[in-house]
């Protein structure tokens, strides 16, 4: 007797390496059926916090100069090799000159932001490798500043390519772009 293999749905795949999916945590509980497609790709209350404070800070800050992107912006790096981001500033003449505003964005923002991860990192053989190798892709396609923002260990790692990639903790003040530095509890508190 032949046993049925269950495909997974590209709604499932949520970056896409070297024409491998990484698929969103969780993914197996949504073909199990014990979890909504919501459940899956929703954020906690912290993590949403800390990316709404984070984007009004921004362009509170940068103005009209940049635009805040937000909502798992999809980076193409070229034909099935893609990822995802929560935050991602552009300099708003680059984003006037995008042609199709509805695919993913095909050159590097000038700060990429990302609050945990929804990749599911079952199918990795080391998990911390998954974000090195992502910060690793962002910088080689030439974002110039990516942030790792923890909420679990109240941690951030930043990573400038050519530069020490720093971890801090959130009290701690750093630098995010041109200058201007802050500290992520600040900034949830809004003292920033």
């Amino acid at each position: 007797m032949k046993t049925a293999i269950q495909t997974i749905p590209d709604i499932l795949i949520y970056e896409m390496v070297d024409n491998q999916p990484i698929y969103y945590n969780d993914y197996l509980a949504y073909l199990s059926k014990t979890k909504k497609i919501e459940e899956i790709m929703g954020s906690s209350v912290l993590q949403s916090l800390v990316i709404s404070r984070l984007v009004f800070w921004l362009q509170s800050y940068l103005g009209f100069e940049y635009d805040v992107l937000t909502n798992e912006l999809g980076i193409q790096f070229e034909k099935k090799n893609w990822r995802a981001a929560d935050i991602a500033v552009v300099r708003s003449e680059k984003i006037q000159s995008v042609t199709d505003p509805n695919k993913y964005l095909n050159f590097p923002p000038d700060l990429i932001i990302e609050i945990d991860t929804k990749a599911s990192l079952k199918d990795i053989k080391n998990p911390l490798n998954y974000y090195h190798e992502k910060t690793e892709d962002l910088l080689q396609f030439g974002v110039p500043k990516v942030v790792w923002i923890f909420t679990e260990t109240k941690k951030v790692m930043i990573a400038e390519k050519g530069k020490k990639w720093e971890t801090s903790n959130w009290d701690e003040s750093i630098e995010i772009i041109d200058g201007q530095t802050t500290s992520i509890e600040k900034i949830i508190n809004r003292t920033a």
